[in-house]
């Protein structure tokens, strides 16, 4: 709110100089001055005594005015592509904001199972035939923010999130399967994949990145397997009790790792996908998934042991799966960067993923890039 007055109007009407009025009242000239031009607001005592001098009432010489509103600033983003088929930016939806290179990257601003997120901008319209949008912007904290965009399928994010914070680095997630986060990574439209380092990695790596010089650094491993109700009431025991008619399960998306394992353990075991109940329905994450088994809605799922112990559901392990964080060579020196390796070499942090999550943390921050690509 500004402070308008009619202070210059009314002293000339009533005779005064600047230097008779501040003198009637107490203060100095400059203080008159500052008044009229509206950079002083005066206390209560002075506005009383200048509008007895005046011989008028305070609210002819002072009044609340509002504030012009400035128009919404906008500008055009790239919208990071997104999974679920079908996709594609509303007016209104919120966004996360974050420059990765030159390029300002827009990310789904996603809520929480308990609350709204917060967001760097709205989405006013989508721009037809490209992967853009213009957006109204809620807060320019992205463009001081030391900002460090990932993709990846990891629950884990907001463990790391909370640390990175404490080094003045923001963390913005995508939550996308390994292949989908590779192919972003090589887009030049996020900073880092997580990704799984199976046996395949290093053909896939070499192929998705022929020329362009990476890192590759370990994140964890963690058990992946069988999520179930607790008390596992219909006794699942095996990859084989799926396809019982009375199971139902919720299947991941296509190129996530959970979704590989499964269709590797049911061909091993001869069955086909058509006989498990539920295998087309997909849910986009392990604790997506999971919730999906806490709420009824499925009896199994695949999934994380991470996942089934944040929910407290059963959990009946298939395979080890090592994880790692892959980014452009280009990238490594930046602070956001050299941040997040410092926090991977920390015992704090992989006793917090240890302890809390099951992960196993022993090899965190080690640098595979050679052995993993050559």
């Amino acid at each position: 709110m500004d402070v308008g007055n009619t202070l210059s109007e009314l002293r000339t009407r009533r005779g005064f100089s600047a230097a008779q009025l501040a003198a009637a009242v107490g203060v100095s000239r400059q203080t008159i001055y500052a008044m009229e031009a509206g950079s002083y607001v005066p206390n209560t005592l002075v506005a009383l005594k200048l509008a007895q001098v005046l011989e008028v009432k305070v609210e002819a010489l002072f009044w609340l005015e509002k504030k012009k509103t400035q128009p919404a600033s906008t500008a055009e983003v790239e919208l990071l592509p997104w999974a679920p088929p079908g996709w594609s930016a509303a007016p209104g939806q919120p966004l996360h904001l974050c420059s990765v290179g030159n390029r300002l990257i827009a990310v789904p601003a996603e809520a929480g199972i308990w609350g709204l997120p917060a967001a760097d901008a709205l989405v006013v319209e989508p721009l037809p035939h490209s992967s853009k949008a213009r957006v109204q912007f809620i807060a320019e904290d992205y463009k001081s923010d030391k900002r460090l965009l990932l993709a990846g399928p990891d629950p884990s994010a907001p463990v790391l999130a909370h640390h990175l914070q404490r080094h003045g680095v923001g963390l913005i997630v995508a939550y996308e399967n390994g292949d989908h986060a590779l192919e972003l990574l090589k887009q030049g439209l996020v900073h880092v994949a997580g990704v799984g380092l199976t046996e395949g990695a290093p053909a896939m790596l070499r192929k998705a990145f022929s020329h362009q010089p990476i890192e590759v650094v370990r994140y964890a491993a963690w058990e992946e397997g069988l999520v179930v109700a607790p008390g596992n009431p219909k006794s699942v025991r095996a990859v084989a009790d799926l396809a019982r008619p009375e199971v139902t399960i919720v299947n991941r998306e296509p190129g996530a790792s959970g979704r590989r394992l499964l269709d590797a353990r049911l061909k091993d075991a001869g069955i086909s996908s058509k006989t498990i109940k539920g295998y087309e329905r997909i849910a986009r994450g392990d604790l997506p998934a999971a919730r999906r088994v806490l709420e009824a809605e499925a009896d199994c799922c695949i999934g994380s042991a991470a996942a089934a112990r944040a929910l407290g559901l059963g959990f009946l392990a298939l395979a080890t799966q090592p994880y790692g964080l892959i980014w452009r060579k280009s990238h490594t020196q930046l602070p956001q960067i050299e941040a997040l390796l410092e926090i991977l070499g920390q015992v704090s942090f992989r006793r917090e993923l240890e302890v809390l999550w099951g992960y196993d943390a022993q090899a965190t921050g080690e640098r595979l890039e050679n052995r993993v690509i050559e």
